[in-house]
């Protein structure tokens, strides 16, 4: 039996950041905040998902992590909340047999719940208002009751451009339309963080990474999820200079992504869909990798690439799982 939280409080790591992109992200997080108290927690989120439809500002990734951590999220999709409804989408589509070709309006391939709606309204209208989108991300959590402090990435709008390989050419498109409008089925050429040279990033994200006891890169897309932070200027050198207690957690597991597209995207962007290929993505700024049994035998080409290795059950099917794994990789440090 593991210890308890109380047993185990002071061998763990006093302030915790940790850099968060969707599913596999606030699953760890929800482990993490169940041995550790929530406000030693700062989760700096990836935004380069955000995306505004129906003139609403909805981030995803941020969504997500709030959701999760309240316990509302929905479990069999993992992102959403749970007893959604589904009208207003139901609506819209009696205005697609007239919709213009080429136009947006009404579109309801990114599907919004009812309950959903309310939080996209609250932060328009906040940022409408020239709020920050870190302090209404703060409103946001608290009215929510997460202890976990969330952090967007940068409060300057960066955005993930994937260019997918059609037939006969080669098309830019947003991530939400590669992830959710193509279903992240189609190949991808590059991917384009527009917006991110000009970017700083958000109040307290550098602080939280140069002054944490740990900083854990979540088991998210290396590429679309850590990817789009690393990128946001200052962050990298921040990640570099402390890299002997960054710990990063693969999301590849036997060769395949535990959720999403990261697998055939690494492959398809000449990486390698293994433990391998994601630290040689990670070596730069984290010391430590955390793969999961299943590749115990590429420990030793994962510690070739730079990195100690540390093998454990990483599959993070229920809130037990994923405690378990946070416990793990906080010892690396403790």
């Amino acid at each position: 039996m593991r210890p308890s939280r109380r047993e185990r409080a002071g061998s763990l790591p006093a302030v915790i950041t940790v850099l968060a992109g969707g599913v596999g992200a606030a699953r760890f997080l929800a482990g993490l905040t169940a041995i550790v108290d929530p406000t030693s927690v700062t989760a700096v989120v990836n935004t380069g998902d955000d995306v505004e439809m129906h003139g609403l500002w909805i981030s995803p990734d941020l969504d997500t992590v709030t959701y999760t951590l309240a316990d509302a999220i929905n479990t069999e999709t993992g992102w959403g909340l749970t007893g959604e409804t589904w009208e207003a989408m139901g609506a819209l589509r009696r205005y697609e047999p007239g919709r213009p070709a080429g136009s947006q309006a009404g579109a309801t391939w990114f599907g919004l719940g009812d309950r959903d709606l309310a939080t996209h309204l609250y932060r328009t209208g906040r940022l409408d208002e020239g709020a920050t989108l870190s302090v209404a991300t703060a409103e946001i959590v608290a009215a929510w009751a997460v202890g976990v402090r969330l952090l967007p990435m940068s409060d300057d709008p960066v955005q993930t451009m994937v260019t997918i390989r059609e037939p006969d050419r080669l098309v830019e498109i947003g991530f939400q339309d590669y992830f959710v409008g193509h279903h992240h089925s189609v190949p991808v050429a590059s991917l384009r963080f527009a917006g991110v040279t000009a970017a700083t990033p958000a109040p307290g994200v550098l602080e939280a990474i140069q002054e944490s006891s740990i900083v854990v890169v979540c088991p998210s897309n290396p590429l679309v999820s850590i990817g789009p932070i690393r990128a946001v200027p200052g962050i990298e050198a921040a990640l570099v200079a402390r890299r002997s207690s960054v710990v990063a957690v693969s999301p590849i597991v036997a060769g395949a992504a535990v959720k999403g597209p990261a697998d055939h995207m690494l492959v398809e962007l000449g990486h390698e869909s293994s433990v391998v290929g994601v630290a040689r993505l990670y070596a730069p700024i984290a010391a430590t990798l955390v793969i999961d049994s299943a590749d115990a035998a590429l420990a030793a080409a994962v510690e070739a690439e730079g990195m100690a290795c540390i093998v454990a059950p990483t599959i993070m099917s229920g809130r037990s799982e994923a405690a378990a794994l946070a416990g793990i990789v906080l010892e690396v440090v403790a």
